[in-house]
């Protein structure tokens, strides 16, 4: 979608927290929050960020030639030849006129969003893949890669910025997409990056401990994904996943048609585990049986959710289930790798929270014979949430026969300090089954150097991510690669 000239009226039509002054029949060419973007004619919206506040970029916005601002609070001394625009929370205001400047595109499409600690990718990636089978035009913005059919398209974020959120979403207006599903983060609902989109239906997976380096408390990270609910309109539907205990408190104020999905209770839409095995699930649905190619028990809840929302989406039962039998999981989430020669099998896995590895862990447990043993290489993010580190240490040892520790993206902390407040959560014993390796190569390498005839080595907490990043760079690093290498020695 090209660049359009709008006026500052028709921008901010409806927008009613908003005081105009100055230049007030200002035309702009575009909207920027981020000062070095800007250009002659532009729109540039001071947001007050957790690290820098717009606001003290005004002075280099009007120079690189801004001629409208948007402000929470105003300056001391107002040009009068640049339009000002005074709203009480500035990064609202910048979805809603996102949303307008890229005329609505969101209410163009039928568009889903998913939401959860975990899950959420596989559930984004399996509705796509779902309704393409089906025949339909599709886009897609997820953790891994953004799509609009057969396009592909770079992520940088699980939920991209307001500005880059609504043109991609036009992007697939003009593509003729008829459906869009997107993972919706909780930092997104928080910093109203999806303020000012149309969703027509909301999707909650679970949740558990993460991100509360950002939230502080996990009752703030509770609300923040309630957040997503709350905004939906009483057009759309919300599903939600009631074996979760939170699944409910989500939906308590929403606007929206409520419905449920279990495999523990009664629910909207249920279905049974008859099987759960290395080659996949066969569930059952009243006298209905489903084989898939997916493995474990939360793939059975990533499934079920998708077969929900596709029946609230008006699709055909039958048609649902042949195509949901031939959809595989997304790229780095129980991903394998197989070791012909020496018999061994490696799974990659994003899991980067105790949940979501404990519930990989069980999975292989439940699927491995009695004489396999699971060797697990672990580590944690850096300048992310320290609490879980000890958890994740304790999961690892707790649920494996040999455990590596090991860095993960250590970003600008110590990886050396980040593997010693994963050790300070086991005890002496569980030290004893431990190794630590800070070099993530070296790490795998001995995995598979410790692996028999017959056993399972995970490698959690990467999954698709292609590098590793260090002291603010990022190097290539691929687990899955460095594994089919590492099996060749």
């Amino acid at each position: 979608m090209t660049m359009r000239a709008i006026s500052i009226e028709e921008l901010f039509k409806g927008y009613s927290d908003r005081k105009i002054s100055g230049q007030e029949n200002t035309v702009i060419n575009k909207i920027e929050f981020d000062s070095r973007r800007i250009e002659q004619g532009d729109l540039f919206v001071a947001i007050p960020g957790t690290q820098f506040d717009g606001h003290k970029f005004i002075d280099k916005a009007i120079e690189k030639g801004a001629i409208a601002i948007v402000v929470e609070k105003l300056p001391p001394h107002q040009d009068p030849e640049i339009c000002w625009i005074n709203v009480s929370n500035s990064a609202h205001c910048l979805s809603y006129i996102a949303d307008r400047y890229y005329q609505k595109p969101s209410s163009k499409l039928k568009l889903i969003g998913v939401t959860g600690t975990n899950g959420k990718t596989t559930t984004v990636n399996l509705l796509f893949d779902l309704f393409r089978a089906l025949g339909y035009k599709c886009g897609m913005l997820s953790t891994i890669e953004n799509k609009i059919n057969d396009e592909v398209l770079v992520a940088t974020h699980t939920t991209p910025d307001p500005l880059q959120l609504n043109q991609v979403l036009g992007k697939m207006v003009e593509a003729s997409c008829d459906y869009a599903f997107m993972e919706v983060s909780s930092h997104a609902v928080v910093q109203n990056r999806t303020s000012g989109l149309h969703f027509s239906g909301g999707l909650f997976t679970n949740i558990s401990h993460d991100h509360l380096d950002y939230h502080k408390t996990f009752k703030a990270y509770i609300e923040a994904k309630k957040g997503f609910f709350d905004m939906l309109g009483k057009e759309a539907f919300a599903l939600v996943n009631i074996d979760d205990k939170r699944g409910k408190v989500m939906v308590q104020n929403t606007k929206a048609a409520v419905f449920t999905y279990s495999i523990q209770r009664i629910a909207d839409f249920r279905w049974k585990i008859l099987e759960n095995n290395i080659t996949g699930l066969i569930l059952a649905m009243g006298e209905m049986e489903i084989a898939t190619r997916l493995i474990g028990k939360f793939n059975a809840y990533n499934l079920l959710a998708v077969y929900g929302t596709a029946i609230l989406l008006q699709q055909d039962k039958i048609q649902v289930l042949t195509a949901i039998s031939q959809l595989k999981a997304a790229e780095g989430r129980f991903d394998y790798v197989i070791d012909d020669f020496k018999g061994r099998t490696g799974i990659v896995d994003y899991a980067h929270t105790p949940d979501a590895l404990e519930k990989v862990l069980n999975t292989i447990n439940n699927l491995k014979k009695t004489e396999t043993r699971i060797l697990t290489v672990v580590g944690c993010g850096g300048d992310r949430d320290k609490g879980k580190r000890p958890i994740m240490a304790k999961t690892a040892v707790a649920l494996s026969d040999q455990v590596i520790l090991t860095s993960d993206n250590p970003r600008s902390e110590d990886p050396d300090l980040i593997l010693q407040e994963m050790e300070e959560g086991l005890n002496a014993d569980e030290k004893d089954q431990t190794l630590t390796i800070s070099n993530r190569r070296e790490a795998i390498r001995t995995a598979c150097k410790l692996a028999r005839r017959g056993d399972i080595i995970l490698v959690a907490g990467k999954g698709h991510e292609k590098y590793q990043e260090i002291k603010g760079v990022r190097y290539e690093f691929d687990d899955k690669a460095v594994l089919k290498e590492a099996f060749k020695i």
